[in-house]
């Protein structure tokens, strides 16, 4: 902070902040560094350990340490993000680095290193002549015994430090995310911790989807990805009205029986009677609806922050247009990376778990059930000033173990879906009753299917398939939308209909627009890609190499059609530019 704070209008309360949220990751970080002095302590116990090895491992731990404090230092200053593994392709070609600084700037830091390296030894031999190997392994064997049982209790101990809790979501960068300004947020990330957790968390070896040359997969696609809108029909009745996108959790269309008022809703509003999703996660899931980017089948990129910050969103685009943003998650925003993707992304406002009362936080496994998330929806829109807005909501009772405060179903899954189901129809009737309705859309749509009864992957049709709905005040009539989509084409669709450009969502096509001509949708999971279009559906299976469902009257084709679709968006995940 104190090397690159120029221009930042930042203060002491400020460095307390940082230094408070910060904790975690430090904290967590110096956990994994004791993995092996706690071994070796444990170990001496029965068997003599010569202390050069701590001495050694000191060594190593200072250098790289050293070496991250210093380069995140330098770095910053060029990049405008913390270290993470990205700095190794450059290792490669070091004349890019003296190309860009002086050799003084490069000697300096090379004595910074040094220095660091000497302090951070310095304070580990301290350690070190405290601890003798001789006088642990001469104890009585009671003491040994007492010792060895005092590790053993400390372990867990250290697992759960490690792992930052015992809440689902486990240590991340985006816990520590608590400001608007990134410049505190970056601060607050311990190096160390971000470059492990970017290299852990790397798009990996992805050579395995390079299936044909560029300029083929180029025009395997040449009709599939559009960023024009040529709109056919307006289907809102405004171009400002305020935003509503529910994603409710796992709410495939396979559970329509169990969920009666949504499907009343679609004859009041826009339903897209064939959109399907991307993945099959909610933070995959996540990021396809709210920044129109594909899934991938073996990683996440919402994990992956150095990427997903820099993804368009709805939230990017709309802030632009004046709209305040906010999202409300009832469990615990720092899962799986999500707050540093909303915040990075646009979304000025988070409302999550910590923002109730105990009992409330408590309500259900996953944090606070439905019920209770919809009424605080309910109060934002309404008591909403006149500045547009734009709220986004991810529900979560839905969720396995399923526990809710109703019993109207024997099955426990299908009973959640009904409560779900409920909750909704409550949230919108309440609303229809405010001047609020008038000007408000609502995008509800769901994150993914699962796995329920007969109903798994071996029947992608159904599993896949999921409710994507736009209703009211500021829906113009209602009308089915009936063509072949994805949840991912929801931003272009949706910005299409505001009058809004949308080229900086890539893969996100405006299903409603003329230049829509090939309605095709994808969804990948466990290095599988599922297609489908007008002639039928195929599954590939990359590890498999084959395909293993095949109901096309053209299966050849879509098979390659669908891995052009996944070269080209692995080509922009690794930064090739396809154009």
């Amino acid at each position: 902070m104190l090397c690159n704070g120029a221009g930042h209008d930042v203060g002491v309360a400020d460095a307390l902040a940082v230094v408070g949220h910060g904790f975690t990751l430090d904290f967590s970080t110096s956990l994994y560094l004791l993995i092996i002095p706690f071994l070796a302590s444990l170990i001496s116990l029965w068997v003599r350990v010569p202390r050069r090895i701590l001495t050694v491992y000191y060594g190593i731990v200072a250098l790289a340490l050293a070496l991250a404090f210093v380069a995140d230092t330098s770095l910053y200053r060029f990049w405008g993000f913390k270290l993470d593994a990205s700095c190794l392709q450059y290792l490669s070609q070091p004349e890019g680095i003296t190309q860009s600084v002086s050799l003084w700037y490069l000697l300096w830091r090379l004595l910074l290193i040094v220095a660091c390296t000497i302090a951070i030894y310095l304070l580990y031999s301290l350690t070190i002549r405290r601890w003798d190997s001789a006088k642990a392994s001469a104890m009585t064997l009671k003491a040994k015994w007492g010792h060895t049982a005092l590790h053993l209790c400390l372990m867990p101990l250290m697992v759960i430090g490690i792992r930052g809790g015992l809440s689902e979501s486990t240590t991340n960068i985006g816990q520590v995310y608590f400001s608007q300004n990134q410049f505190l947020n970056h601060s607050a990330v311990n190096p160390v911790f971000s470059f492990l957790y970017s290299l852990s968390h790397q798009t990996g070896d992805l050579s395995e989807y390079q299936f044909f040359s560029k300029a083929e997969s180029l025009r395997l696609t040449a009709n599939v990805y559009t960023t024009r809108s040529l709109p056919i029909d307006t289907l809102l009745a405004t171009q400002r009205p305020n935003v509503v996108v529910i994603l409710m959790e796992s709410a495939g269309e396979q559970f329509a029986d169990a969920m009666p008022h949504l499907q009343q809703l679609k004859q009041e509003g826009v339903s897209f009677s064939r959109c399907y999703a991307n993945s099959w996660r909610t933070d995959r899931g996540t990021l396809c609806t709210l920044s129109g980017y594909p899934s991938f089948p073996s990683l996440s990129v919402m994990k992956m922050p150095e990427k997903s910050r820099s993804l368009p969103s709805i939230a990017r685009t709309l802030k632009g247009q004046g709209y305040a943003t906010t999202y409300l998650y009832g469990g615990d925003i720092n899962f799986t990376n999500m707050r540093s993707y909303l915040i990075g992304t646009g979304w000025n406002r988070l409302i999550s778990v910590d923002d109730y009362n105990a009992e409330q936080r408590h309500s259900a496994k996953w944090g606070v059930r439905d019920d209770i998330t919809f009424a605080t929806l309910y109060d934002e829109i309404v008591k909403a000033s006149t500045t547009p807005s734009l709220w986004g909501y991810s529900t979560l009772s839905s969720h396995e173990p399923w526990d809710v405060p109703v019993k109207k179903n024997a099955d426990e899954v299908l009973n959640a879906f009904t409560y779900l189901d409920d909750c909704l129809h409550a949230f919108i009737t309440r609303l229809k009753g405010t001047a609020a309705w008038n000007n408000l859309l609502i995008v509800i749509t769901a994150d993914h299917g699962i796995n329920h009864g007969s109903i798994d992957q071996s029947q992608p049709l159904k599993k896949n398939h999921i409710p994507m709905l736009w209703v009211g005040g500021a829906v113009r009539k209602p009308c089915t939308v009936d063509v072949i989509c994805n949840q991912s084409d929801m931003p272009a669709t949706l910005l299409g209909q505001m009058g809004l450009p949308h080229s900086d969502f890539a893969f996100s096509r405006d299903v409603t627009s003329r230049s829509y001509t090939y309605p095709i949708a994808v969804h990948n999971y466990n290095n599988a890609q599922w297609a489908i279009d007008s002639t039928g559906h195929v599954l590939y299976d990359f590890d498999a190499r084959r395909t293993t469902i095949s109901e096309s009257s053209d299966a050849n084709r879509l098979v390659r059609v669908s891995k052009g679709m996944l070269q080209r968006t692995c080509h922009d995940l690794e930064g090739i530019n396809d154009k």
